[in-house]
């Protein structure tokens, strides 16, 4: 049913008697809150074996790694807390490096969320602890002081709730258009510094597309035409072949819409290999696919794994709420991005294995963390807008604005959590390095 504005701002409002803004700041460990490491180990019960000590390689680097790779940890201490019961499609997993530069299918670059493997309804706030916090933390990890790190959190916070404050004065449409398109940002750039280092980023961008990544990951000898293996990180299972994945790609080539199939059939797959990516993501079943058009040109898509959301136990499920988990991703992504992969599906496996599917890294870009304050603050700031216009695509702007209101309490609050799960995150992965070096977690720690 749809409602009057007014009636959702004064729900916005009601809901700041039940949980004020001001109680988000207190976040303590419970009681009875589970190992760390054993939920980690407990999420890798159908990962391939092999990769598992990679990732904890990978998640021992640092506090703000092992935050990358805990999102089921941190799923768990948030959805231990009250919440104000104000649903979004959530990212899930919603830390500083799951956005960055992609191209639209119309080839412009914008800026946004770019991993969904966790979406799924749920409350709107857990996004915004999680990016503050992972502002938090990665500010720390780059020797930058405490009282900086906490205002680049806060900053994210009050970017958001700014921003969502405009959009509960935009209609439907004119948030499902909103993007922030980087040859905008361009010319909106408030210096030359700025300037120049927003045309390096597009420039950049812009190179990676299939035609740059096919040298690197492709062999041409006298074994024949496929992708290069790179063990541990690239390489061939011995039971996945272009054969094998018929009625795969078969399954995904359904998902796509009728003018999509027409344009996936002009490529015919030549290679398929696992290629190891992310942190969290370091274990499941991740795929490159090669294929070829009747002229020899090459497109490259990644196929990866889908499982239950780690939101899943802490979210009440919804009807209409789609069972294939690729299917899951694929919905969460075209509502949370302005604008999705043209190649943008999913499949299931003659396996039962859920997967979705995109291009490969086209003109995909993430930050290089930093330890200056200006460029992370307008990261931040960049990032606050990003998840406000993912969050008023499926939400009630009108309602969480007004929950917020036009202070800085809430922002202030989410500072103060920030801080608090910082502290928690380093001794969650001091556990990590323990158990490690104790024998009890097997980890491979990558040269390269």
């Amino acid at each position: 049913m749809v409602t009057s504005t007014e009636q959702e701002r004064e729900d916005g409002r009601a809901r700041r008697s039940t949980i004020p803004r001001s109680a988000h700041r207190d976040w303590r460990p419970t009681a009875d809150r589970p190992d760390p490491v054993e939920v980690l180990q407990a999420a890798n019960a159908d990962r391939l074996p092999d990769l598992v000590p990679i990732r904890f390689g990978r998640m021992a680097a640092s506090p703000f790694a092992f935050l990358r790779g805990s999102a089921s940890v941190m799923a768990a201490d948030l959805g231990a807390v009250p919440t104000t019961g104000l649903r979004v499609q959530a990212s899930g997993d919603c830390h500083l490096m799951n956005f960055g530069l992609f191209a639209t299918p119309e080839r412009h670059v914008v800026f946004g969320l770019n991993d969904f493997d966790e979406t799924m309804p749920g409350p709107w706030e857990w996004d915004v602890k999680r990016l503050a916090a992972s502002f938090m933390v990665a500010s720390q990890d780059v020797r930058l002081s405490d009282e900086q790190a906490r205002e680049i959190a806060v900053t994210s916070v009050r970017s958001y709730r700014e921003r969502i404050r405009e959009m509960a004065a935009m209609s439907p449409l004119e948030v499902w258009y909103d993007r922030l398109d980087l040859e905008k940002g361009i010319e909106e750039a408030p210096d030359k510094a700025a300037r120049e280092a927003r045309t390096t980023l597009l420039k950049k961008a812009r190179r990676r597309v299939a035609e740059d990544l096919y040298p690197k990951l492709i062999r041409d000898a006298g074994g024949g035409r496929g992708i290069k293996d790179q063990p541990p990180l690239i390489f061939h299972l011995d039971d996945v072949t272009p054969a094998s994945v018929v009625p795969f790609v078969e399954s995904y080539r359904s998902s796509l819409d009728d003018d999509r199939r027409v344009l996936f059939d002009r490529f015919e797959v030549e290679d398929v290999a696992i290629k190891v990516v992310g942190v969290g993501s370091v274990g499941t079943r991740c795929f490159v696919v090669l294929l070829r058009d009747h002229a020899d040109r090459p497109l490259l898509l990644q196929v990866k794994e889908a499982s239950d959301s780690v939101l899943a136990p802490y979210v009440g499920g919804e009807p209409d709420e789609p069972v294939n988990n690729g299917h899951r991703v694929v919905v969460g992504q075209r509502l949370m991005q302005p604008a999705s992969d043209l190649f943008l599906g999913w499949g299931t496996a003659p396996t039962g294995r859920h997967f979705y599917i995109r291009q490969l890294r086209d003109m995909k870009l993430s930050v290089t963390l930093t330890g200056d304050v200006g460029r992370m603050t307008r990261y931040a700031e960049f990032c606050g807008k990003a998840l406000a216009r993912a969050h008023a695509n499926s939400g009630s702007a009108t309602a969480i604005s007004a929950y917020l209101g036009s202070s800085g309490r809430f922002d202030d609050a989410i500072g103060e959590f920030a801080a608090r799960y910082a502290v928690q995150t380093v001794e969650d992965h001091r556990a990590l390095v323990a158990a490690i070096q104790d024998g009890r977690v097997e980890a491979i720690f990558e040269t390269d």
